[in-house]
């Protein structure tokens, strides 16, 4: 969903193999510095390069679990923060 110019937003129901895909998706645009999002309300076009600042939030509540990844970088100059290494396992 397009909310204002240079911002796209979409919310969906995915099963594991659709999010997977995804991923992969948003891994390889990163190694090749462009990444495409749309959808039928309109899409956008992100250039990562550089150094990024990742940042990776975990929780559970009651019955729901949540993960939150956000990717950053600067479009000019710099102005990253390292907080150390994220270790992340899988299975």
């Amino acid at each position: 969903m397009m909310e204002r110019k240079g911002r796209f937003r979409h919310q969906s129901l995915q099963d594991k193999k659709s999010i997977q895909k995804m991923l992969d998706a948003v891994k390889r645009g990163i190694s090749k510095g462009e990444l495409q999002f749309g959808d039928e309300t309109g899409e956008i076009i992100l250039e990562p390069h550089g150094l990024m600042n990742l940042k990776v939030t975990a929780t559970i509540e009651d019955d729901q679990s949540r993960l939150d990844l956000r990717i950053t970088w600067s479009n000019g100059g710099s102005g990253n923060r390292d907080n150390g290494t994220l270790k992340v396992k899988g299975g």
